[in-house]
């Protein structure tokens, strides 16, 4: 039976800077990648932090915005004290613990995205 690999999520985005200032700035991603066809054409680009990837892109028809995006991470509440800690403008995530017995993390990028990042709690 054939092995599936990662996914990587596409998400849209419609302003550069604000992408870099929340991927790169507050979240801590880096660039792994970037392309255009021509200097007049949309950004598309890729960021990782850890192992986890996401693309970027402004071209119309890659990703829509609004959607949910699930990360799983290994030391929640060191993340959360990180963002925290970052003093963004525009986000003060809480840390949550929800009934199916995760701790998550939920912001919303500039472009409307969500990404919840998760930690499985032990079951007792």
């Amino acid at each position: 039976m054939p092995k599936l690999g990662a996914v990587t999520p596409i998400l849209r985005m419609f302003d550069i800077a604000k992408a870099r200032e929340f991927y790169l700035g507050f979240l801590g991603f880096e660039v792994l990648f970037e392309h255009r066809f021509d200097d007049g054409a949309p950004l598309y680009m890729a960021v990782s932090r850890d192992g986890c990837e996401l693309h970027l892109s402004e071209h119309h028809g890659d990703g829509s915005p609004g959607i949910s995006v699930r990360v799983e991470v290994e030391d929640i509440a060191a993340l959360h004290r990180e963002l925290i800690g970052k003093a963004y403008r525009y986000a003060r995530p809480g840390l949550e613990e929800t009934p199916w017995g995760t701790r998550e993390i939920s912001v919303a990028d500039p472009f409307g995205n969500r990404l919840h990042f998760f930690e499985d709690q032990p079951r007792s």
